[in-house]
């Protein structure tokens, strides 16, 4: 059985994120690059929501753990993003789960995948 949302109306709740004219539904539905920050407690969407993001906007979803994940698997992940981009123009979204614990390494190898927007974080 699927759980999970596939679009931007079928998430429950988040109505002041997602409902009809908020700011990130606009940019959604408008596919305008953006960098986002969700917080909140476990259990609430964040992934879910990234999730749904990447599907409305027609990028890729990579989703990388910041507590297991090292500089080796976070350049994996923009290489292939780049791939993808240079190869199809097709863009990446890259959601980093507990991005907050990241180290200096990690996040010096993630910032030029951002500026460059190699990927949408």
């Amino acid at each position: 059985m699927r759980m999970r949302p596939r679009g931007l109306d079928e998430v429950v709740g988040q109505r002041h994120l997602l409902g009809s004219g908020t700011p990130l539904r606009r940019l959604v539905e408008g596919d305008a690059p953006m960098s986002l920050f969700l917080w909140g407690p476990p259990g609430t969407g964040k992934t879910t929501l990234a999730y749904v993001v990447s599907g409305a906007t027609k990028r890729r979803f990579v989703e990388v753990s910041a507590v297991s994940a090292g500089v080796k698997e976070v350049r994996a992940a923009i290489d292939l993003a780049r791939r993808e981009l240079g190869m199809s123009g097709r863009q990446t979204v890259l959601f980093v789960d507990e991005v907050h614990r990241f180290n200096k390494a990690q996040q010096d190898a993630l910032l030029p995948a951002v500026e460059n927007r190699w990927v949408t974080f």
